[in-house]
């Protein structure tokens, strides 16, 4: 078996920078119900801030998961696990990798600020309609 390069998590500034963005994208986008109302001219530059920073954010996403994924193929985890083989020091360091990764991982939170943030959205819109 040739030696697979080992995958390693990135360190907390990179995934906070990148939950941020994710945070700033949802908040652009939710925000625009109100721009359209009050400021008119601010809807497109607030809409690309949003695309833009959702591009940034799911790509840094995508990359997160192909490495966890390419990680669990190559090493063949998914298979020694159920065969309940003893795992290498090798594999024992990649399935840490994993492990911290999503323990790590802030996904959760983001998701949870977008749902709040999405309802909170739909509120003040409801709230502005009634105020025409």
């Amino acid at each position: 078996m040739t030696k697979k390069k080992l995958p390693h998590t990135v360190p907390g500034y990179i995934s906070y920078s990148f939950f941020f963005l994710g945070i700033l994208s949802a908040i652009a986008f939710r925000i625009i119900i109100i721009f359209q109302r009050l400021e008119p001219a601010w809807v497109r530059p607030v809409w690309y801030i949003g695309v833009i920073g959702y591009i940034g954010f799911f790509m840094y996403r995508y990359v997160i998961a192909r490495k966890r994924k390419n990680v669990i193929r190559d090493f063949e985890l998914i298979e020694k696990v159920r065969a309940n083989a003893c795992l290498s020091d090798e594999e024992r360091e990649v399935t840490t990798y994993l492990l911290s990764s999503l323990k790590k991982s802030h996904e959760d939170i983001n998701y949870l600020i977008i749902f709040i943030l999405s309802i909170v959205a739909i509120f003040i819109d409801l709230l502005l309609s009634l105020y025409k």
